[in-house]
């Protein structure tokens, strides 16, 4: 369960779009230090939310709250570049604002493309530009994250390793993480608390109860609490072209 003073919270949020409900009665929070997984299926509302959660979007029903000390860094879920701009990974770390050159590098560096820096946007892969864009959300030197789709584009070791990476940075900074996802094999294994929602909140609690429940089977299937759950222990990282880098300073439970 949520801590009793959380970064955000939603209460009975509703969104009505042409007569009918997109988002009807949701209730979540986020604390310092939880990774919370917000899940659905397509059309369910989650980037909706999303908005709602930021000031993007005003609800027509219930209350959004920002904890007094809350501050948020974003990663949306699509990000468009013109690939003849010949924009670099350092001009787009400073696009919204000026940062100390420093703060900028240290930034990549945590999510581990310090190296990029002088490279251009449009030749990243699909790892490379999420761990940019991670870092870019760093800057703010946020408390709480939000990750809509943090892995699109991203193979499947490099989603195990950008999970960890997140994990990480939860238990360096604190911060409290809600995720966006539609991909259930890894992120369970990745979450503290699962929020499922199909327009309400369909179901909630801890990856184990939620994939019990009736509901979350009713939407994703009867096989999809055994992927879900499924885990294995990493003993070595994996560098961004899935090579075996080092071996990992304790081994950790991660989906694979």
């Amino acid at each position: 369960m949520p801590g009793a003073n959380p970064l955000i919270e939603a209460r009975g949020a509703g969104v009505r779009r042409g007569g009918r409900w997109i988002l009807h009665d949701v209730d979540l929070a986020v604390a310092a230090g939880e990774v919370v997984t917000l899940i659905g299926p397509n059309g369910a509302g989650k980037t909706t939310l999303v908005r709602v959660l930021l000031g993007l979007l005003k609800p027509d029903t219930g209350t959004v709250r920002r904890g007094a000390t809350a501050s948020i860094g974003y990663v949306p879920q699509r990000v468009h570049f013109d690939p003849t701009l010949p924009l670099t990974v350092e001009r787009l770390m400073i696009l919204t604002g000026r940062r100390p050159s420093e703060a900028v590098a240290e930034a990549l560096e945590e999510t581990a493309v310090g190296h990029l820096l002088g490279a251009r946007v449009s030749d990243l892969s699909g790892g490379e530009l999420q761990r940019v864009l991670l870092a870019r959300a760093l800057l703010r030197l946020p408390n709480l994250l939000i990750l809509d789709e943090p892995v699109q584009g991203v193979d499947h070791i490099g989603e195990a390793e950008l999970y960890r990476l997140i994990g990480g940075i939860v238990e360096r900074r604190g911060s409290g993480v809600l995720m966006v996802s539609h991909d259930l094999h890894i992120v369970m294994a990745a979450t503290d608390r699962v929020v499922c929602i199909n327009r309400h909140v369909c179901c909630t609690g801890a990856p184990e109860e939620v994939v019990g429940h009736e509901e979350f089977r009713r939407l994703f299937g009867p096989n999809a609490a055994a992927a879900a759950v499924y885990r294995h222990t990493h003993d070595h990282v994996h560098d961004l072209a899935g090579e075996v880098a080092r071996a990992h300073p304790r081994g950790s439970d991660v989906a694979g």
